[in-house]
């Protein structure tokens, strides 16, 4: 493998509930190749810190199949005046704690300046890998998006704060210029998680009390409270680059055929782009609005399960 095209290894997790959504998120995302259970190497460079499955990024500068010359080209870093380093092995790599912490002993000691492993300046990742060590600069994941689980409105039904995420991430991998729509926002969750990563977000729901519940949230985090409207997403007009639908689930909100058929005829005309979440089986209806289904996954929490569709 040409490591200088394929330059970010990332390491994930995830949950045995939450796998097929971690993978459906990061093929979307990377674009990239499993090298094992937990590492992708891509040629896309990302913030690891927006899935919530990464949890870190290893930016190459060396590879090789020889510990001795990767010790040589290790000793010639350059790190700035005063400036400390750490060098670790993540788990995703393999091997055993002990092993992982001898490799990083035998390289760590060829890399010139001070080792600081509580509060380094630069920390460097090490990974051996089918008889090759892969070392570059690791970046963590910013995990600070968990913080927003505790929400002011909030219903125990709601999309989970990571689901959230990789919904909005699997709709707008590369957001950059996109307006996205959430048409049946509920309580904000979705919106709250494309605006945390720049993206450009516009809500909809019909619930006055989930529109209050939404605005009240965005607010708390800091977003413009402005971008909810109140409405039926059936009475929406104009195109938008993608969408998250989160389909009504309630017991209040019990959706018929003929209301789901108009909801996803509606969401068509508004985008060529969707991410669908329904509690129901809803293939026969997502097609005979004209989406094609690109990928699906589900995703259960206790005996709570969901379906995802990424759409086109």
């Amino acid at each position: 493998m040409d490591y200088k095209q394929t330059p970010y290894l990332y390491m994930h997790r995830s949950h045995e509930n939450e796998s097929g959504l971690c993978q459906l998120e990061l093929d979307v995302l990377l674009q990239g190749d499993a090298l094992s259970p937990g590492l992708i190497i891509a040629r896309e460079k990302i913030d690891p810190g927006r899935s919530p499955f990464l949890s870190g990024r290893i930016d190459i500068l060396f590879a090789s199949d020889s510990e001795e010359a990767l010790a040589r080209l290790a000793s010639g870093i350059t790190l700035g005046e005063g400036e400390a380093f750490k060098l670790f092995c993540p788990k995703e790599g393999g091997g055993t704690y002990e092993e992982r912490r001898e490799l990083e002993r035998r390289i760590g000691r060829h890399i010139p300046g001070t080792a600081d492993m509580r509060s380094p300046d630069r920390v460097f990742g090490l990974v051996m890998l089918e008889g090759m060590i892969l070392f570059g600069e690791y970046h963590e994941s910013d995990r600070s998006w968990q913080r927003r689980k505790a929400k002011p409105h909030n219903y125990s039904t709601g999309l989970g704060v990571a689901l959230a995420r990789s919904a909005a991430n699997i709709a707008a991998p590369r957001p950059e210029g996109l307006r996205v729509l959430d048409p049946c926002c509920g309580m904000g969750s979705v919106l709250i998680e494309g605006l945390s990563m720049g993206m450009d977000m516009a809500g909809c729901e019909l619930n006055p009390l989930a529109v209050r519940g939404a605005r009240g949230n965005l607010r708390h985090f800091g977003y413009p409270d402005h971008i909810v409207t109140l409405g039926d997403m059936r009475n929406l007009s104009g195109h938008y680059d993608a969408a998250v639908l989160d389909m009504p689930y309630n017991l209040c909100s019990v959706l018929s055929p003929a209301d789901t058929r108009e909801m996803l005829e509606a969401l068509r005309r508004l985008t060529g782009r969707a991410v669908i979440i329904s509690t129901l089986p809803i293939e026969e209806h997502i097609a005979a609005a004209g989406f094609s289904i690109e990928r699906g996954c589900t995703v259960s929490k206790g005996s709570f399960q969901r379906s995802l569709w990424l759409c086109s």
